[in-house]
């Protein structure tokens, strides 16, 4: 179901025409944008990082293996899912990844900067794209699960989005979420990505259940590796004060090595061990009220 971010009235419609008021969200680049005002600058990421994304995700050991742990944790909590939607799709990585996995699945993305539903048009097929801001979702009780990887640490009114992501879902439905953790682990990299916050352990989790849903995995991920992270922060500040992106940028022999270690990792999570810290963490939840 549709919900107009103008009046709020919920509706059933091929068009996003609201039948109460009457007003149509704005078409940028050929898709329905409905916070036209902030599509093409925000504070709270850089437009031209998609570019610098889209050439580093494919191959790079962190972001193919924060994929195959999603993938999993749906397949786990959500096996028969049949509709999803990415919040802050960016250039559509994850989104790809995860209709492999579900082809039967209808597949939603959104970002705040239009600048990113290109790549994302281009790694996509059958997708359903669309501009928005997470605090104020154009939808009501319309799909079975909702993620946000690397989304709510942008946004100061994280628990806004977490009541709208809820709204949003069907009852029963699910939502699954990735953040970094420990303000400890602050870096320049935060600062380059527009954070606002590193989530403390347990902060999410409280946050999720307030919003009226029940917690069904919490744990840490990027654990083994934390020792490497905070050394690798630690020793090359200058060069990352440069380059933020440098710690992405590695050698093929030590991108497979630390690709295996993730996937040691997830073996673990898989059979049951949560890591009590570690360089992200991973939450996934179901509605409840």
């Amino acid at each position: 179901m549709k919900q107009c971010t103008k009046c709020r009235n919920c509706y059933e419609a091929i068009t996003w025409v609201c039948p109460a008021c009457g007003v149509a969200p704005p078409i940028i680049d050929g898709r329905p944008a409905f916070a036209p005002e902030s599509a093409i600058a925000t504070s709270g990421f850089n437009p031209e990082v998609f570019s610098e994304l889209a050439s580093l995700e494919a191959g790079n050991f962190w972001f193919e293996a924060r994929n195959q742990l999603l993938v999993w944790a749906l397949r786990r909590y959500f096996p028969r899912m049949l509709s999803f939607l990415e919040i802050g799709c960016g250039t559509g990585f994850v989104l790809d990844g995860v209709s492999k996995a579900f082809p039967e699945a209808r597949m939603a993305g959104s970002e705040i900067l239009s600048a990113g539903l290109p790549f994302a048009a281009a790694r996509l097929g059958q997708a359903e794209l669309l501009q928005m801001d997470a605090r104020r979702i154009p939808y009501q009780d319309e799909f079975e699960v909702i993620g946000a990887f690397d989304v709510l640490e942008h946004i100061e009114e994280d628990e806004g989005v977490l009541a709208e992501i809820h709204r949003a879902l069907t009852a029963g439905g699910g939502a699954i979420f990735t953040v970094p953790q420990h303000q400890w682990l602050w870096s320049v990299t935060d600062e380059h990505a527009c954070h606002v916050r590193r989530y403390r352990v347990g902060e999410l989790r409280r946050k999720v259940e307030r919003a009226g849903f029940r917690v069904e995995l919490d744990t840490s991920f990027v654990s083994l590796l934390l020792p490497m992270m905070v050394a690798s922060r630690l020793s090359r500040k200058d060069a990352l004060a440069d380059d933020p992106n440098a710690e992405l940028r590695l050698s093929p022999i030590l991108n497979r090595m630390l690709l295996a270690a993730m996937a040691v990792e997830r073996g673990l999570i898989n059979a049951g061990m949560r890591f009590p810290i570690g360089g992200s963490g991973l939450l996934v939840a179901r509605k409840i009220s």
